[in-house]
This record gives C-alpha cells, structure tokens and sequence, in this order.
C-alpha cells in the first residue's frame, strides 16, 4: 500500500512538471506581441537616427580631408575629379599627396549610397558634399531627408 502512494505521488509531480497549456503559450505570445508593437518603432527611429549623425560625421571628415588637398594641391578637386581625388591621384595634378583618407577607399553614406560632390557649393560655400538620404534622391523627410555640410 505504500508503493501504491509513492506511485500516486511520483504521476502527480509528473503531470505537473508536462509543461505549458496552450492557453498559456498564447497568453505569452500576445503579451510578446504587444511588447514588439510599442518598442519596434521606437527602436526604428533610433536606427534611422544613428545613420544621419554617421554620414554627418563621414561629411566632416570629408571636409577635412579636402582641406588637406587644397593645402598640397592649391585648390579643391573639380566636379569631374570629384571626391576620388582624395583617394587616387587625378592625372595632371602636381602636389597630390594622397590618400587624404583613411583605408584609401571613399566610403558610401550609411545607406549604401555614393556622396555627392558640387564645386561651387550652395549657399555661397566652397563646395557641397551631400547625402541623399534612404532613397538616394534629392529632398525628403525622416530617413530620406538629405545630408550635407
């Protein structure tokens, strides 16, 4: 008689310990759910946020880099030499003491794309270097807004 209880009490820890219901399961995926919904987008924003201030800083530096050219070469890379300039030696151009960036390659902005390079700049500046965003055209809003010095 004391297996039997033994027995009794060892089936009713093992129903116990089986797992989940389903109505359980579901209760946890809803909650998961609506956890997804309030702090995706959010998350998002922040993305897109940390991307503009990277090609803002990448802008920077590509300000300072083509100081340094017109400091060896006597002027900025024309609009057909272009930011390539910084990184290979344009044919024709004495001084040239290159790369004037790090890794010896142009990067692209933070969405894949390829900077855009103006000499005269707008607004009276020397040159423009811009980034057209997300969707690599020019205007925009949020994620697709454009990026220049």
């Amino acid at each position: 008689m004391c297996k039997r209880y033994q027995v009794g009490t060892q089936m009713t820890k093992y129903r116990k310990m089986q797992g989940f219901t389903l109505v359980e399961l579901l209760v946890v995926l809803a909650i998961l759910a609506m956890l997804a919904g309030l702090v995706g987008p959010r998350v998002m924003n922040q993305l897109g946020g940390a991307r503009s201030q990277s090609a803002g800083i990448q802008i920077r530096d590509f300000e300072q880099a083509l100081e340094m050219y017109r400091l060896d070469v006597g002027r900025y890379p024309g609009n057909e030499d272009g930011l390539d300039a910084l990184v290979e030696q344009p044919s024709g151009v004495n001084g040239w003491n290159g790369p004037y960036l790090r890794g010896g390659e142009l990067p692209q902005d933070p969405w894949g794309n390829p900077y855009h390079y103006r000499i005269p700049g707008d607004n009276g500046r020397d040159f423009s270097i811009i980034s057209y965003g997300a969707d690599n055209a020019p205007s925009g809003e949020g994620e697709d807004a454009d990026i220049s010095n």
